[in-house]
């Protein structure tokens, strides 16, 4: 094995189900553990990533006949995974249209089924999985700028706290840019039958569809774009019940979406499966159903129609000049498409493409379509080139050496083959490439001082309330970054030249996994590292932390210090320094002298008074592009006179959260329970047993030692059980009496709680009052309890405003000896977030 390096985490403790999760590493690392991902996805509107371009006759002859197409769809939902795959993937394969998807918000707000990340990073994972999703079923994807808040019960509530006119403008914008010609909502403009963000996307989308053909309608965007206006807006009408029912009142259009396509080998019911199955952090793995399928769309609003949702839609070639002569073009080649030999159909497609680079003032969808068939030829040819580093993160003034290798296998010869990157060309004297001899580049270069950190786009600025801050116009809508760091490949095919922005990567061979690839990202020259996020400034609790500074050069000489802390309320304990893994790590106490809640950041400043004060986030999951993203090194400081015993406890993971890392930093001693762990003997040494959210949707070894742990509660252990979905359980006994999992949850953070005041867990050892329950994080809780066992106490109620209140939040009881507590409150986003009110409750059921 390669040299290990560590992997800094906020907290210490894997996922039982998964062992992928998010990472803290040393920028410098230019290799890190052999965690596998999918090759990556360039994100721009045809995919010359690097990645092996050659494909199917089949394949190819498929997208020659998407080539002619150009009628267009844009689907409206509201979140990751809102949207309907099957239709999707008929309307791009079987229909041949572009299809876009318009996702509202990048599910920030939502629960990890395979890690602990949360907020901003379960939304890039989320984003990510949404493009694996349009890969497979070969839409396009587009965001608006809302944040995805938590679950919201109608739209009224939603657009109290998005900004309803930015949120609109977006999705005009979308429209405007996209250029439909029918638009498909999810849902229904009703409130009260789903979550109110999602009819917020049908309301949304209705009132877009009116504006984005008004020229008075947000005027600043038509410096960039035009106005549009979509002949019609649908309803993808659904009913989960069953089948779906039509209205005999209303007007439909019917798609067979359950229809095999011979050309590619699969049903559209298998690639909307394997669509919907990228979105793996929402347990959303899918099988196929066999057989007919049908999907319906009702008519809306727009232009009435007889026959087909496309009536009127005119075949946008007819608008061009010359477009009877490139339609005919297309007809003809695949008319005499070559499937036994398919670089034979170069031929007409170059000829097609001269006759499409002839267009004056191109409109967007002609630009598309000649960057598609410039794909055709690629693929027709068998080319494949790929811009490769044996390092996968860099940062600013760096040497990299990298290498272009491209190959043509055919006798067609492909000449001039160059790479442009930062305005230095690199290439070779070969006159052309052909006959399957590659041809290798060496490329090296310096990062230039002004490249910026490879930070999502949408989190370049501050978050300011539920709505990303993007000030720049031509981003908004873009589903990720456009490439990272890349080069302009150049290359010409008889007479005719190419030019294709190139992404570069990391590549390596996984033992297991063969080839991987994976963006090449910056990341800062000094990098910051947090031994916790959150500090408790408790009497029993010594309130200290490690600063790692990661270099990724030189180790620089420079200080630490803590923006908003005065200097005489912390000391630095001990300064070391690791050469070999260029760090230098500071043990730093905090000196009980603040008061409440202070929110500071650490900071290193260098001896020329360079300021570094940003810690590298990197998510690695084999399933979707390794991803980094980068926030200030921020520490929350809660000063309170809680009593803490500082005892042991076991935790049984779930699905991943952080509470294990927060109880480390209050005095606990955390142990995790493995498989082997669960006599009653060895539980015996825990004051309590608590286990990680969606445990017992997840973790078999849980499962099958229930009776065991409800043992221990019976010779007088204390369980604590975090919030579970009701399917899929892996047993139905989840505490020593019955009850039953519904899916109650309070959404508003802020709202009333009923609190029986005489209550254990609230009277002590760390009283409750009301201020305790106010600045909770998100919501309250989800999936409470139901139905339940008389001998349960129910010590609070909580409703969101208008609603009946529940009793289920949190339940108690004591079994033999012991006691059982199961709870659906948010512990998991509340913790971490340092809440300090919900904080001081988890010690009370601790302590108590």
């Amino acid at each position: 094995m390669g040299l290990k390096f560590p992997l800094i985490k906020k907290y210490f403790f894997l996922s039982h189900a998964y062992s992928s999760l998010l990472h803290r590493i040393s920028p410098f690392m230019t290799k890190i553990s052999r965690i596998s991902g999918f090759i990556s996805f360039c994100l721009i509107l045809i995919s010359f990533s690097g990645i092996a371009q050659s494909k199917s006759s089949a394949e190819i002859y498929h997208q020659l006949l998407q080539l002619k197409e150009t009628k267009r769809v844009l689907y409206v939902a509201a979140h990751p995974d809102d949207e309907n795959t099957r239709l999707i993937a008929y309307l791009v394969n079987g229909a041949h249209s572009e299809v876009a998807y318009l996702s509202l918000t990048r599910g920030d707000g939502g629960q990890n089924l395979i890690g602990k990340e949360l907020g901003i990073g379960l939304g890039q994972i989320r984003t990510q999985e949404l493009l694996k999703a349009r890969e497979t079923d070969g839409g396009r994807q587009y965001f608006t700028r809302a944040m995805d808040f938590g679950y919201s019960k109608d739209p009224t509530e939603t657009l109290q706290n998005w900004e309803k006119s930015k949120v609109l403008s977006d999705v005009v914008w979308v429209i405007r840019k996209f250029q439909p010609d029918i638009i498909v909502t999810r849902f229904t403009t009703v409130p009260g039958v789903t979550h109110g963000h999602h009819t917020t996307s049908a309301i949304l989308a209705e009132e877009a569809f009116d504006l984005a053909g008004d020229p008075k309608a947000f005027p600043e965007q038509l410096s960039q774009v035009g106005i549009w206006q979509p002949k019609r807006i649908f309803w993808n009408a659904y009913n989960f019940g069953g089948e779906f029912q039509e209205d005999s009142t209303k007007v439909y259009d019917v798609f067979p979406t359950g229809d095999f396509n011979s050309l590619l080998g699969e049903s559209y019911s298998q690639i909307a499966a394997d669509s919907r199955t990228m979105h793996k952090s929402q347990g959303f793995g899918s099988t196929a159903g066999i057989g007919n399928a049908v999907d319906h769309i009702q008519f809306l609003k727009g232009e009435p129609f007889k026959n087909s949702a496309f009536d009127g839609v005119e075949d946008r070639w007819g608008s061009l000049a010359n477009g009877k002569e490139i339609l005919a073009e297309i007809d003809q080649a695949i008319a005499s498409f070559n499937f036994i030999d398919p670089s034979q159909n170069s031929g007409k497609l170059l000829a097609l493409r001269k006759k499409l680079q002839a267009v004056s003032n191109p409109p967007t969808w002609v630009t598309e379509k000649q960057k598609k068939l410039d794909q055709l030829i690629i693929e027709s040819l068998g080319i494949d080139f790929e811009f490769i580093s044996k390092q996968e993160l860099g940062f600013v003034g760096q040497e990299v050496a990298a290498q272009l290798v491209f190959n043509n296998p055919t006798a067609i010869p492909v000449s001039d083959v160059s790479l442009a990157v930062n305005q230095k060309e690199f290439k070779q004297s070969t006159e052309s490439v052909q006959n399957n001899q590659a041809l290798t580049i060496p490329v090296s270069f310096t990062i230039p001082t002004d490249t910026k950190l490879s930070q999502p786009y949408w989190l370049e600025n501050p978050i300011n309330g539920a709505l990303y801050d993007v000030t720049n116009q031509g981003d908004i809508g873009k589903p990720f970054n456009d490439i990272k760091f890349g080069g302009t490949l150049s290359f010409s095919i008889q007479g005719q030249s190419f030019n294709l922005e190139l992404p570069l990567q990391y590549k390596y061979n996984d033992q297991v996994d063969g080839e991987v690839k994976q963006p090449f990202t910056i990341v800062p020259e000094i990098n910051l590292s947090l031994s916790a996020d959150v500090v408790f400034l408790i009497p029993t609790v010594t309130s200290k932390i490690k600063v790692t500074v990661h270099f990724s050069d030189k180790m620089l000489d420079g200080g630490l210090d803590f923006k908003g802390l005065p200097a005489d309320q912390y000391r630095i304990l001990e300064v070391t320094d690791n050469a070999f893994l260029k760090e230098r790590v500071f043990e730093v106490e905090f000196l009980n002298k603040s008061q409440g809640i202070k929110d500071i950041r650490a900071q290193y400043t260098t001896g020329d008074g360079k300021v570094f004060d940003k810690t590298t986030y990197r998510i690695l999951y084999k399933h979707i592009p390794n991803l980094t993203y980068f926030e200030p090194a921020s520490i929350r400081l809660i000063q309170e006179d809680w009593k803490v015993s500082k005892a042991k406890l076991g935790y049984i993971p779930g699905a991943g959260d952080d509470i294990p890392g927060v109880l480390t930093s209050l005095g606990y001693q955390v142990e995790v329970i493995g498989a082997n762990d669960y006599s009653v003997e060895k539980l015996s040494q825990y004051k309590a047993v608590i286990v990680g959210i969606r445990a017992y949707n997840t973790n078999e070894d849980l499962a099958t030692n229930q009776q065991a742990l409800m043992g221990y509660v019976y010779s007088g252990g204390k369980v604590i059980v975090q919030y579970n979905t009701s399917s899929p359980l892996l047993t139905n006994q989840l505490g020593p009496y019955p009850f039953t999992l519904g899916r109650n949850r309070v959404a508003v953070q802020n709202s009333p709680v009923q609190v029986n005041w005489d209550h254990p867990i609230v009277k002590g050892p760390n009283p409750l009052t009301e201020a305790d329950f106010e600045h909770w994080e998100q919501e309250r809780g989800l999936y409470f309890v139901g139905k339940m066992d008389e001998r349960y106490e129910t010590p609070f109620t909580m409703n969101d405003p208008g609603e009946e209140p529940s009793n289920g939040a949190l339940i108690y009881t004591t079994y033999g000896k012991g006691k059982y507590i199961y709870s659906g409150i948010s512990f998991f986003r509340h913790l971490p977030a340092g809440v300090a009110g919900s904080t001081k409750l988890f010690i009370n059921l601790i302590e108590e």
